[in-house]
């Protein structure tokens, strides 16, 4: 219950996004408001990873779901973005901890076979905010309040944190616990300059080569460098070292990390294709996402039978050719593609895609020590987190500029000042119909691009997949050590 209203939220709050612009006169600080989330999320997740792990999880996991709650009366009662950003920034923290804390919990709570079902599962629910979202958003601010976005959190939160509170029974270790401050503030200081930078670049007009986004970056790898030598030498890192020894915690965060990377810009911008070249309305692009479902849930219910029988670094080399196919066929669009043919190459990313929802985190959790499985899965979605924030942003600006040059060429057929509009908000009325072809030819070309880049990446996932354990998923024995390789 948690974890979908804290998914269900973003996809919410972007729904409404334009009336509480309007009415709190924010336009210049629209991109803060996920920015800041975002932000928040990936700074902290790693950090309450290692905190549930030295004090608990129902303790840090009910502390996380008092935040959400807390960040969601600050933005549901903000009278000023400046109150809204606070409030965003508030429900982030406590969203990077739900997550991999919920799974961590359910790690202990099933024997594996158990788990491997369940966990399976999680992935493809998380996509049911992104379809119920733009519905439940629509409808609060047409027919209640743009406050209700974020108030409606408050009895579902406090709901799943009592049920947690009374279901959940765990033992642990009262010693005094050793907190590692200084790694915190340096790992807090390397992601914040990291993700500020393509923040700045999505919502301040600036280009990746700027003197302010290269400090950024360079300010970043200091303080990643600084990370590593105060972890060295900590008593309770916040990252610690011997993870990075893992060959699968390695392998795992490389995986997701490049995927991300690759996949999520040209996913997420799809509908801007299907509304202005296939001519689809924004609620049914919207909704193109049900073929990747169609696919994912019942691929990722059979890999999580699968995992604990088959070797699962076969299944997922298996799995991965898939993307592959899929992002092949999407670099084949053009200004006639059909809704069947976009139905078909989601619907085989989805399926392709399911080995990972719910396997990573499960290989995760049995190649660690129990005591380390919080920060291990906190890390591994960091890079996650890591790479889709980058990727929206990378992406974002990569089509913009192929969309800019294609209408720059056209322009002494456009009337003045079009084609800035054209680059932004789709293709307007009134123009000849040649001229709209040629433009809807100008975005194809720019998907194409973007799909043969994407291809590229999955590509690469799929070499990384070789790297992994060649072992069937089994329950560990209790205090063994992991192995290295």
């Amino acid at each position: 219950m948690g974890l979908i209203f804290a998914e269900l939220d973003e996809t919410i709050v972007s729904t409404a996004m334009p009336t509480i612009i309007r009415e709190l006169h924010g336009l210049s600080l629209y991109g803060w408001v996920a920015g800041i989330y975002m932000l928040a999320v990936t700074m902290f997740m790693p950090i309450l990873g290692k905190l549930a792990d030295l004090y608990g999880r129902k303790r840090v996991y009910l502390a996380c779901m008092a935040l959400f709650i807390g960040g969601s009366i600050v933005s549901g009662l903000a009278p000023s973005m400046t109150f809204l950003l606070l409030g965003r920034g508030i429900q982030g923290i406590g969203a990077g901890g739900l997550m991999p804390l919920a799974l961590v919990i359910i790690g202990e709570t099933y024997p594996l076979e158990q788990r491997a079902k369940i966990q399976s599962l999680f992935g493809p629910l998380m996509i049911l905010p992104q379809l119920l979202g733009p519905t439940v958003g629509g409808y609060l601010v047409s027919h209640v309040s743009w406050h209700w976005v974020f108030l409606i959190n408050i009895p579902v939160g406090l709901l799943a944190a009592a049920v947690l509170a009374m279901g959940l029974t765990e033992t642990r270790g009262e010693g005094k616990k050793s907190i590692d401050w200084a790694g915190a503030t340096a790992l807090i200081a390397a992601l914040m300059s990291l993700l500020l930078a393509p923040v700045l670049v999505d919502n301040q007009g600036y280009s990746w080569s700027s003197p302010i986004v290269l400090g950024l970056l360079a300010f970043s790898a200091l303080m990643i460098v600084l990370l590593v030598r105060i972890e060295a030498k900590a008593k309770e890192p916040i990252i610690p070292l011997h993870l990075f020894a893992n060959r699968n915690v390695v392998v795992l965060s490389a995986l997701v990390f490049i995927l991300m990377l690759g996949m999520m810009g040209s996913i997420a911008s799809f509908p801007f294709f299907a509304q202005n070249v296939m001519g689809l309305t924004p609620t049914a692009s919207g909704y193109m996402t049900l073929a990747f479902m169609a696919g994912a849930i019942p691929s990722s219910i059979v890999n999580g039978f699968l995992i604990t029988k088959v070797a699962y670094r076969n299944l997922f080399i298996g799995s991965f050719v898939l993307p592959i196919i899929g992002f092949f066929l999407l670099t084949q669009i053009h200004v006639s593609t059909t809704v069947l043919f976009i139905v078909v190459s989601f619907f085989i990313l989805g399926v392709g895609l399911g080995a990972l929802f719910g396997g990573d985190n499960l290989i995760v959790q049995e190649s660690v020590d129990k005591k380390d499985s919080g920060i291990a899965l906190s890390t591994v979605q960091l890079f996650q987190s890591l790479g889709a924030t980058i990727g929206l942003s990378v992406f974002g600006s990569l089509l913009s500029r192929h969309i800019k040059t294609g209408v720059e060429q056209l322009s002494d057929q456009l009337p003045p000042g079009t084609a800035d509009h054209i680059e932004t908000g789709g293709i307007p009325a009134g123009l000849s119909a040649d001229v709209v072809e040629q433009i809807k030819t100008a975005f194809t070309h720019a998907f194409q691009n973007m799909f043969s880049i994407s291809l590229v990446f999955v590509i690469a996932a799929f070499f990384i997949c070789w790297f992994l354990k060649k072992e069937v998923l089994s329950k560990r024995e209790e205090g063994t050590e992991e192995a290295a390789a």
